[in-house]
């Protein structure tokens, strides 16, 4: 965090929970001059932190408490609130010291150092990742300075001193924008709203006013965007009052919006969606609507916005093709967690052979009944197997339970073999019952998809 200075110096947080976010927080903050207490409920992840860092440049690894504390840094996993807040954090919310997030504190030390750069956020239940990317994408080829990170890639507090004219790009989770108090973004966008992480908000209504929180404090100088492919979208963007709004689509006529391929706004055309390989379907069109928008907010020119769209290489685990064996592509989805982004995938393609299954979110798969006719066969994987085969036998589709990945993907690729489909791993759960994470069930695939390919050679 060179540049910043000990712009924290004289202040005692409290940080809980030393995973992704929590450790490097814990020593940016230490390095900019604050007295560092930290936590870990996991003896592991605490040992390690105590081996390394208490002691040692102003971080001491202690259970925590609220007395004489300013603030406690919440890692985004662990709850304050609903559905059952941490111990800890209850007690720190009893005493009224304030809960944030590392993106709020990264805010405070760039504007603290004296430096103008300007922040975007990005949100929506799906899409978040790629427009990140996309955006940090096309900024970096126009030769802006940019830092991307937050819920994608880097933990805020590991990004570093940008200038008044960098730009920080940070994807928004519900869970980071519940811990935000004075951060205001230059230009923010909301995708799309479907039902998610709703024992974390309560209802839909809590998750909403959470993704909402993107837009609090900014000003007419601002600019919000706003996805209106859904109705509580549409909604959310005509209740907005304060900043500049631009709506975004992928289908429909709007501010920014994509038609027969051709991404354009009320000037004209702004790009030629063919030629981004890495952004198939018309989410993803909504995806590079997002990213024009915001960049067009930052001033960049329409031909380096074109340009940045057309080389986009995309992101691991989000359709994105991995294979092709004997006719039969792969794709891997793995990032899809919900129905609502595997709903995305499934539209791309129109005969498959689908892998799904883990841990279902609330509704299961009867939202994707729509796209069943694409679907040749599904095989499932995990928890949730039993569940969505008692969906998939209502609606007449074929399927059977493999179980794991490692069953499922040899299995696949002789039923799309013989049936002329793409295999597609769109899971539409979470992956905790087999998996650390999407990453890993993605990364998983691969690898099986390449044992299957060293298998064709020879």
């Amino acid at each position: 965090m060179s540049g910043f200075g000990k712009i924290f110096a004289g202040q005692r947080i409290a940080v809980l929970g030393l995973g992704r976010n929590g450790l490097p927080a814990a020593r940016a903050l230490a390095a900019m001059g604050a007295d560092v207490t930290a936590w870990d409920d996991q003896p592991a992840a605490r040992a390690a932190a105590m081996a390394r860092e208490s002691g040692a440049e102003g971080i001491t690894v202690a259970p925590l408490a609220p007395l004489g504390m300013d603030a406690l840094l919440l890692s985004p996993g662990i709850p304050h609130h609903l559905p059952a807040p941490h111990p800890q954090a209850a007690a720190f919310r009893a005493a009224g010291v304030p809960i944030l997030s590392d993106v709020e504190f990264l805010y405070r030390a760039v504007r603290a150092s004296g430096s103008a750069a300007k922040f975007v956020g990005i949100t929506g239940t799906n899409g978040k990742s790629t427009t990140t990317a996309l955006l940090a994408h096309i900024l970096e080829g126009a030769g802006v300075p940019v830092a991307a990170g937050g819920n994608l890639g880097p933990a805020a507090l590991a990004l570093p001193f940008l200038p008044d004219h960098g730009v920080y790009v940070l994807e928004m989770s519900s869970y980071l924008l519940e811990r935000i108090a004075r951060l205001r973004f230059d230009a923010a966008a909301m995708l799309n709203l479907s039902p998610d992480h709703l024992d974390r908000h309560g209802d839909m209504a809590g998750y909403i006013a959470a993704k909402r929180a993107i837009f609090a404090r900014q000003t007419a100088a601002d600019r919000a965007v706003v996805g209106i492919d859904d109705d509580d979208s549409r909604a959310l963007a005509d209740s907005l009052s304060g900043p500049e709004i631009v709506r975004i689509s992928g289908a429909n006529r709007a501010d920014v919006f994509a038609a027969d391929g051709i991404l354009r706004d009320r000037d004209g055309v702004l790009a030629d969606l063919a030629q981004a390989r890495a952004l198939p379907g018309t989410h993803n069109a909504q995806n590079a609507a997002a990213a024009a928008a915001l960049a067009l907010a930052l001033g960049i020119p329409r031909p380096a916005i074109a340009a940045g769209i057309a080389r986009f290489p995309g992101l691991p685990h989000r359709a994105e093709r991995i294979a092709e064996i004997a006719g039969v592509a792969f794709i891997n989805d793995s990032k899809a967690t919900n129905a609502d982004s595997a709903a995305r995938a499934l539209a791309c393609h129109e005969r498959i052979v689908w892998i799904a299954g883990g841990i279902a979110k609330a509704g299961g798969i009867e939202s994707l009944a729509p796209l069943f006719p694409r679907v040749i066969e599904a095989l499932l994987i995990g928890r949730a197997a039993p569940l969505f085969a008692e969906t998939l036998a209502r609606h007449g589709v074929a399927h059977r339970v493999s179980g794991t990945l490692a069953d499922a993907v040899p299995a696949a690729f002789a039923i799309a073999r013989a049936a002329g489909a793409v295999v597609l791993l769109s899971p539409a759960c979470a992956s905790f019952d087999q998996f650390a994470n999407f990453e890993a069930r993605g990364e998983a695939f691969r690898a099986l998809v390449t044992a299957l390919a060293d298998g064709e050679r020879r």
